[in-house]
């Protein structure tokens, strides 16, 4: 009689904990929402989080709040996030360097990229701009080899840290064009812009938006992009391949995670918001003046574009021969 009572007692507490999270879950949100970005203050992953959380606070009616974690490629911010409560309501602006390319990077790595995290829907994408600083004075991809080649130790290029999109697609140019480059890894696009600006690096392959309006104003200039297609915005400068350089294309994704074991309602609530925030001219507008690609969709396109990536980094970083220095 005795353990019958303590089981009937240990089953109304299950029972118990199980109507307080589906109540918990059928009001969401009810509270502030966090979204944790990885990287310093300025950077494309940056401005795409405070967008989002514009969108999403006047889709959801609660405060959305952008939390910085900088450093070791966005990592410590995806870590923090991985080990939250999985209730909604502290999520991630996830980067492919912290939740696609990490794995390659870290053997030891403390997160899990598929099974540590929610996969919500993508936020964007970008190609990056080979942009060289005021020290630099070749105008051409080509003029630029041939000043590479008569520096010591290379050009020094900047990134947002180790195994970071601008550390591949520096490591890709240099392997694709035969000559040596120095790394210097920051813990932000916008740190590494500044040094470019002031001459303490070379060049730089980044996205549109910490560039732009330097490019714009002339302090810096770009000499091609990694996409396929030349930018509405910089219709002058020219891709890859028009310059030389075939098969060298390279995007970024930026997108929203939570921790893993978030509950579907709340999943396709995020989904729905984000989904709707990235349509409305305020948000979708913003980001194609940055030089990215609104892109959104379901949770699960996304868990794909993540597994895929996965797989197609791991062998990138062995073809590079890029490891954490």
């Amino acid at each position: 009689m005795f353990r019958f009572k303590k089981t009937l007692t240990a089953a109304f507490a299950v029972l118990a904990i199980s109507v307080v999270g589906s109540s918990a879950a059928a009001t969401y949100p009810d509270k502030p929402i966090r979204i944790v970005v990885g990287f310093a203050p300025g950077g494309f992953t940056d401005v795409a989080a405070r967008l989002v959380a514009e969108g999403l606070q006047k889709e959801l009616g609660q405060p959305v709040i952008v939390e910085n974690r900088p450093g070791a490629t966005g990592t410590i911010g995806a870590d923090a996030v991985a080990r939250a409560a999985p209730d909604g309501y502290t999520l991630l602006l996830a980067h492919q360097n912290s939740n696609a390319v990490a794995p390659a990077m870290y053997p030891k790595l403390s997160y899990d990229v598929v099974k540590d995290f929610t996969p919500i829907a993508r936020v964007a994408s970008t190609a990056l701009l080979l942009v060289v600083g005021p020290a630099i004075k070749a105008k051409t991809v080509e003029e630029l080899v041939q000043v590479a080649k008569q520096q010591p130790g290379g050009l020094r290029h900047g990134s947002s840290g180790v195994g970071s999109s601008q550390h591949f697609g520096a490591a890709m140019f240099s392997q694709a064009v035969g000559v040596p480059m120095l790394h210097v890894p920051y813990k932000g696009s916008a740190q590494a812009v500044t040094d470019l600006l002031s001459g303490q690096i070379d060049i730089n392959f980044d996205s549109p938006p910490p560039t732009l309006s330097f490019i714009q104003a002339g302090k810096l200039r770009a000499l091609a992009i990694t996409s396929d297609e030349r930018s509405p915005l910089l219709p002058d400068v020219p891709t890859m391949a028009e310059v030389g350089v075939p098969g060298f294309e390279f995007t970024q994704w930026f997108g929203l995670v939570g921790p893993a074991g978030l509950p579907d309602n709340i999943v396709q609530t995020l989904n729905k918001a984000l989904n709707a925030a990235l349509t409305t001219p305020e948000v979708r507008e913003k980001l194609i003046s940055l030089g990215a690609t609104p892109l959104g969709g379901t949770s699960e396109q996304f868990a794909t574009v993540i597994k895929n990536d996965t797989k197609r980094f791991a062998e990138l970083v062995k073809q590079l021969n890029i490891s954490v220095e």
